[in-house]
């Protein structure tokens, strides 16, 4: 748990280590998602290659010279100075454990954001900067608010397309948030027309690199304007950098990625168009419930939900793919398993809708029911009715709603034929009663249902009525 914990707060050292190196100060927020996450995308606690007793022969001059070959075989400036010297040293110091976990994280996190980086024509670099935001925590939460691998704060995320429910937050699914971050980076560079510039607005937001940019008298290098900017964002463009010598020289300070349980390419996904459990899916592939969560963090409730209007994807090792698709299934109904409220939900075949000057006892009487049962019916506790409000006033169309719709349809203990019927014409003379009369079998309840005229006490001559019987 230590270790687990040290690794959280890892993200936030980063940033803090340039004007207190000797504080770990903390960043992130975690919940009992997080914890699960940290123990499924591997976070190693065991086994490590880490040498801490190798002295390395490792000097400014070779760092320069490092450096100078990573600024050859990039669009970034990278740059040689005592700052980014001061993070690179600080974090072999005291860090190595927690970037080679973080290497660990990076063989399944790093193909997704090569994949869209490259769709946008954004240096694939970037992919450190996630290191930075989050420490590659899907569910990482800033004391601002900021969420995900990508920390889009709510505003943001939305304009970005991420979605934002009860069941989904879109800001910690990797492959939604990648995207987005990658047309934000891309507008503020074009915004900016320099990626330092554009990782500090990144950060810090454009207005506070414009006013920098103000404050310096007209500068527009990041390192000539970085005193003007905020002090998590003159940290943050360095971090940046010591992250990408890092993971580039790793193996040169003995730094290593230990524990890689799965990568992106052993995982595929599904799109599924009901609502499932995390709970079923384990019971229908194996795939252990915490595992899941740490592919598919986006589902904040543990549950993929249903929506008629788009389908959702879902993330499953490679192994257990052909395992779910062969398994039968019913929709999931997790949450449907609470208690539920006795009313019956109305409908236009089995309610009334209030008119002026109704009131419960005369709608009672009106349609044959007790009080209490139109209360019961209706979940009221009072009396108190509004003109437009619609009431249950019969249980029989609920009894017909629950069967199956392969099952015969009974109303009145009187099989029919839901496709076979006659026209009626009512003529001068004619009532409801009179009129179920001419028939076997109907009564006057089967001809309001069908032809939906409850609550009509006369039936004017010429009105044409569907009676939905094979008999007369």
């Amino acid at each position: 748990m230590k270790k687990l914990f040290t690794f959280i707060l890892f993200c936030n050292f980063l940033i803090a280590v340039a004007q207190n190196p000797l504080a770990d100060s903390y960043e992130y927020t975690t919940n009992t998602t997080e914890a699960n996450v940290d123990n499924t995308i591997p976070y190693n606690t065991a086994d490590t290659k880490i040498k801490h007793n190798i002295l390395e022969n490792f000097s400014s001059m070779l760092l320069k010279d490092r450096l100078a070959i990573l600024n050859d075989k990039t669009p970034f400036d990278v740059p040689y100075n005592a700052t980014v010297e001061r993070f690179i040293r600080l974090y072999i110091k005291d860090k190595k454990e927690a970037i080679s976990n973080l290497m660990d994280r990076a063989e399944y996190y790093f193909p997704i954001f090569e994949e869209y980086l490259d769709k946008y024509d954004i240096p694939l670099e970037i992919k450190y900067l996630a290191v930075v935001e989050s420490a590659l925590l899907p569910t990482a939460t800033s004391h601002a608010g900021a969420k995900g691998i990508w920390q889009f704060m709510y505003h943001t995320g939305k304009e970005y397309g991420l979605d934002v429910t009860s069941y989904i937050d879109e800001r910690t699914d990797p492959i939604k948030a990648t995207e987005a971050a990658c047309k934000y980076l891309k507008k503020l560079h074009d915004t900016f027309n320099d990626w330092d510039l554009a990782l500090a607005a990144y950060n810090s937001g454009p207005g506070n690199v414009n006013k920098a940019i103000r404050r310096s008298g007209g500068k527009r290098n990041y390192w000539n304007i970085r005193q003007f900017l905020p002090q998590e964002t003159s940290s943050y463009v360095p971090a940046f950098y010591a992250m990408f010598y890092l993971f580039e020289y790793g193996e040169a300070h003995q730094i290593y990625p230990n524990n890689i349980e799965i990568d992106y390419f052993d995982t595929d996904t599904l799109h599924i168009n009901q609502r499932l459990s995390f709970s079923e899916i384990e019971k229908r592939t194996g795939v252990p419930n915490k595992f899941l969560t740490s592919l598919n963090p986006q589902y904040k409730l543990e549950i993929v939900p249903f929506n008629k209007n788009k389908t959702h994807v879902l993330t499953l090792p490679k192994s257990a793919i052909a395992k779910f698709l062969s398994t039968n299934y019913e929709e999931d109904n997790t949450l449907d398993n609470k208690e539920k409220p006795h009313n019956i939900i109305p409908n236009t075949e089995n309610s009334y809708v209030v008119e002026k000057l109704d009131n419960l006892p005369k709608i009672a009487r009106k349609f044959g029911i007790t009080l209490q049962q139109l209360k019961d019916w209706n979940g009221l506790q009072t009396n108190f009715l509004i003109e437009g409000q619609r009431l249950v006033i019969t249980n029989k169309k609920n009894e017909v709603a629950i069967k199956s719709s392969t099952e015969p349809i009974k109303t009145n203990e009187v099989s029919v034929k839901p496709d076979v019927f006659k026209v009626y014409t009512v003529k001068k003379g004619d009532s409801l009663f009179i009129i179920s009369r001419k028939f076997q079998n109907v009564s006057i309840n089967q001809l309001r249902n069908w032809n939906n005229i409850w609550g009509v006490p006369h039936i004017k001559p010429g009105t044409e009525l569907k009676v939905l019987t094979s008999t007369e």
